[in-house]
């Protein structure tokens, strides 16, 4: 009988005989020129993840979204169908809605000047209508946002690309997803949060994306999972990480009664108690599959060396004492694992700026970093370049190979 493969060939089974080590050129983590090309080019062209639909459980309440100077809200109307649209009002551009959640009974009324919009987008009525001229109710309604519900979540893309749509890309990952009813669970209360990081955002995606450095960064990690962990590459727009835990008790207060609760909570299956996972969806989102719920988490710019990182938490039961208990103690863990990797991101980010810097080593325990630069280069040539073009250049230039790249392709 052959014997089970452990993590770590699992880990190198994934990995070529030959790729290239290097990472991508210090310039790309603090340039403001190219930030403002990957704003557009990854994040507003791809799939964010906005909420929940039971974020939204009623008619009339809403959800907003804000990223890299768009805004959304995301609406379910009288009808029970959630829609995405621009927060923004056809009038003068004031945000429609201006609080981070709530209810809107019958109608969204601009704070600005008063115009209001029906539930569904469509525009109910201008203020004092006769100093205006005649307005059609859907033509200048609220803008619609393409918008895709995966079970449950709500995944917003604000210009449209030649990106999948999530359930294609989800698809691989279906056999691992088949017994979580995703769809029915509700938000974790007080676990929704968003915190501000004077880093580049792909510092934060080139740490979070390997594995290597767990069992020296993250001692309850270890203690959780230790050496059940690996990670398979990026492929078709996700990659996926897995921790298997390990029968060890735990030293650690939060990993001990974490694994002595977990192993006596009937509401969760036998085969669901033994892995947390991690699916990563380009180019800045990932989905934390723990057992009896979900974490989702994303960062996104503000500027080169400012980022905000967003998460909320999701769960079959929110009510069961248990699974309060659940929560509180992966949360508890998340968050020391959060301080651990914002140090590790913070160092790592401003070494780009150094006169020592000339690039980095992966190991084959990293080659998903690789894999995820790969895919960030694709979309965005310019990162090919050892130096930074010249001053204003680089969407010029990004441009140039981009359209380069096309007719080569053709």
């Amino acid at each position: 009988m052959t014997r089970p493969l452990t993590a770590e060939e699992k880990q190198l089974s994934t990995v070529p005989n030959e790729w290239d080590r290097s990472g991508l050129p210090a310039w790309t983590y603090y340039s403001e020129e190219l930030n403002t090309v990957e704003k557009d080019a990854l994040f507003r062209r791809h799939w964010q993840i906005a909420c929940h639909v039971n974020d939204v459980p009623d008619p009339g309440s809403f959800m907003t979204f804000d990223m890299c100077g768009d805004r959304a809200v995301i609406m379910r109307g009288k009808d029970g169908v959630v829609r995405a649209f621009h927060n923004l009002c056809r009038h003068r551009g004031s945000r429609v809605v201006a609080e981070d959640k709530g209810v809107c009974k019958h109608v969204m009324t601009c704070p600005f000047h008063g115009w209001t919009y029906n539930l569904d987008g469509t525009l109910r009525s201008p203020a004092i209508p006769e100093s205006l001229p005649k307005l059609d109710p859907v033509e200048h309604g609220l803008k619609p946002i393409e918008m895709e519900i995966w079970k449950g979540l709500v995944f917003i893309r604000f210009q449209t690309s030649d990106q999948p749509s999530i359930a294609e890309m989800m698809a691989r990952h279906e056999d691992k997803l088949k017994d979580i009813d995703l769809e029915n669970w509700v938000p974790a209360d007080g676990t929704r949060s968003e915190h501000e990081m004077a880093v580049n955002w792909k510092s934060v995606r080139d740490v979070d994306n390997e594995g290597y450095h767990v069992s020296m960064a993250h001692p309850a990690l270890q203690e959780l999972y230790g050496g059940g962990y690996w990670d398979e590459p990026l492929q078709n727009g996700t990659s996926v990480s897995y921790g298997i835990l390990n029968d060890h008790p735990g030293r650690t207060w939060s990993v001990r009664h974490y694994k002595k609760l977990l192993s006596a909570v009937p509401e969760i299956p036998e085969d669901q108690k033994k892995m947390w996972f991690y699916i990563g969806i380009f180019p800045n989102n990932v989905i934390s599959f723990y057992p009896g719920m979900i974490n989702y988490y994303q960062e996104f710019p503000i500027s080169a060396r400012r980022t905000i990182q967003r998460s909320a938490t999701y769960c079959a039961a929110p009510d069961s004492q248990t699974m309060k208990q659940l929560i509180f103690l992966t949360g508890r863990i998340d968050d020391q694992t959060y301080e651990e990797d914002t140090q590790l991101i913070e160092w790592s980010c401003e070494a780009t700026e150094s006169s020592a810097y000339d690039g980095i080593i992966l190991s084959d325990r990293e080659y998903n970093v690789r894999s995820w630069h790969d895919g960030f280069r694709a979309k965005v040539p310019v990162l090919n370049l050892d130096s930074e073009p010249a001053p204003n250049t680089v969407s010029t230039v990004n441009k140039e190979m981009t359209a380069s790249r096309d007719v080569a392709a053709e």
